[in-house]
């Protein structure tokens, strides 16, 4: 291998990825995770599962999870099998899950997930990926990519006594992934279901580190009906302002002449609890509070005039840190035992 390559594999290895390369691939660091939503407006049901790939200093391991609305169903596990694609978009752990661009497969206690992904409407091949900037910063203790920004499911879903036919649905994928897992507090948000089909909402915020480097910035994504992919957060050129609370995010963006204003409101007694890994403890704890089937409405503007606005019903809204995360549960009338987050496991 020569001395170039070297470099570059180890440059990579940060987590930062060269303008122009894949975000996609797994980069071998602390903690990478993926994420696919599957929602249907008509019938107001939303299904998300996850995959975070960890690594221990023993190994590998993964955080699992599938969660419904409006049923409420959730399954997350601590799986001590786990592997991520450096070569093109994939993550397993074992057969208990099995994801890649074009269909995911999930065997969880009381769950089962097996769907196409048709149609993909994926990233654009561009210098940067939704992490903007920061995406060749090496070495950042979180970094944000929404590859899949539109397509349809076809297949099935058992979320314990009811089966879900999800022919036709639309479906989001991202992947996060960092050295630190993840950071003390973050802000999240993704919305279809518009009248507008082809429309697409995402954004991610939280505190981004990096040895002497710290800084809070929110990344903000818009594929229009007609897509046309807006992407803002550059703290510079095309800052976005979040406001946020457990049920409620405000976010404000400009640059290039455009602005885009995006309100979501979620109902916190609906909303799930979710896991986020310790990935050297090999264990998972309570960590975000999510809204699967919340309102989110989004305003585009390019130079005053508007171009889009749009409303989603079934918007998925999270506000990420471990302590506002426990407190939630122990709100609800669960116990300390209850913040670990662990409903099921794999054993």
């Amino acid at each position: 291998m020569s001395l170039l390559s070297r470099a570059a594999r180890a440059y990579r290895a940060t987590g930062a990825d060269a303008p122009y390369s894949d975000p996609c691939r797994a980069h071998g660091v602390t903690m990478e995770g993926y994420f696919w939503r599957f929602s249907d407006a008509a019938s107001g049901r939303v299904l998300i599962a996850l995959d975070g790939v960890n690594r221990a200093d023993d190994g590998l391991w993964a955080t699992l999870g599938v969660a419904a609305h409006p049923t409420g169903h959730l399954v997350t596990v601590e799986h001590p099998e786990a592997a991520a694609d450096p070569h093109d978009l994939g993550a397993s752990a074992g057969s208990a899950f099995v994801g890649t661009r074009d269909r995911l497969r999930v065997e969880l206690p009381g769950t089962s997930i097996d769907v196409e992904v048709r149609d993909r409407v994926e990233w654009p091949r561009s210098s940067l990926g939704g992490s903007s900037v920061f995406q060749s910063v090496p070495a950042l203790n979180q970094y944000w990519h929404p590859w899949l920004l539109g397509g349809r499911a076809h297949g099935e879903a058992t979320l314990g006594d009811e089966t879900w036919v999800l022919d036709g649905w639309q479906v989001y994928g991202e992947k996060n992934w960092g050295k630190g897992g993840f950071p003390d507090s973050w802000w999240w948000g993704q919305a279809q279901g518009f009248a507008e089909e082809g429309a697409c909402v995402a954004f991610a915020g939280g505190e981004v580190t990096a040895g002497p480097l710290r800084t809070t910035v929110t990344a903000l994504v818009v594929r229009l009906p007609d897509g046309r992919l807006l992407r803002l957060g550059d703290p510079v050129v095309s800052p976005v302002r979040a406001e946020v609370s457990d049920d409620r995010w405000l976010l404000s963006g400009r640059g290039f002449g455009w602005r885009v204003e995006v309100e979501g409101v979620g109902d916190l007694g609906a909303a799930h609890v979710l896991p986020v890994p310790l990935p050297a403890e090999r264990r998972n704890i309570a960590g975000a509070i999510e809204h699967l089937g919340a309102t989110l409405r989004v305003d585009v503007r390019r130079s005053g005039r508007r171009v889009w606005s749009g409303e989603s019903r079934v918007a998925a809204l999270e506000h990420g840190g471990i302590e506002r995360a426990q407190a939630e549960i122990l709100r609800r009338g669960g116990t300390r035992e209850d913040t670990d987050a662990r409903p099921e496991r794999a054993g």
